[in-house]
């Protein structure tokens, strides 16, 4: 058996295409410029990380990883790309925790559109998972969550959730519960989704 690595963190991404991307903050950005925010957010995040070593890290990539923004990371970042599989957000992200537990003991998975993520979270997930904590979430002022760390493969974690709504922090929380799983959380963080959070974001950063 392939001897497994420690952690893994994976980033879940989009190809960078105008109008697929952010379209939530295009009446403040545009098209373009949302798509632009995009890729600096996701490109921050793999700074971030590549910073802090000691962990693979992989892009989960949508539609495909032949992207040529996500080939520059590769090259750039040195980050493995696999592609997204599943018909909605929970599924794909069951199948990238579940493929990437094949080759790690502990996974981390992040949003590319959370620029308050620091390394700390990262390192205090694990560390929670190796004091027995089941599930790591780190909440999101919108209701989600930016962060989940699991050592194992629990995919009951993404069933029934109304994805993109206010609930899904809260949906997960009654999952983990009613599966009699422990679960740790991190400090409150914004994902850049609308635009009130990018103007609360540019206005925190000056």
């Amino acid at each position: 058996m392939m001897q497994r690595s420690g952690a893994r963190v994976i980033v879940m991404s989009k190809a960078p295409v105008s109008g697929q991307v952010k379209t939530r903050l295009a009446p403040l950005l545009g098209m373009d410029g949302a798509a632009q925010l995009y890729c600096e957010m996701l490109e921050n995040t793999l700074v971030k990380l590549q910073q802090a070593g000691g962990c693979e890290v992989e892009l989960c990539c949508t539609p495909d990883a032949r992207h040529t923004f996500f080939q520059a990371c590769r090259a750039r970042f040195g980050v493995a790309l696999t592609e997204q599989q599943g018909a909605d957000l929970g599924e794909r992200m069951s199948i990238a925790i579940a493929s990437a537990l094949q080759q790690a003991e502990r996974v981390v998975l992040v949003g590319a559109d959370c620029p308050g993520l620091v390394m700390a979270d990262i390192e205090t997930a694990l560390q929670q998972l190796d004091g027995g904590v089941d599930v790591v979430l780190g909440p999101a002022t919108d209701g989600g969550y930016y962060l989940v760390a699991v050592q194992a493969n629990h995919a009951c974690l993404f069933e029934s959730i109304a994805w993109g709504s206010a609930q899904v922090l809260a949906q997960t929380r009654e999952n983990i519960e009613r599966h009699g799983l422990s679960a740790g959380l991190l400090a409150m963080r914004a994902d850049i989704d609308r635009p009130e959070d990018y103007l609360a974001w540019q206005q925190a950063a000056h």
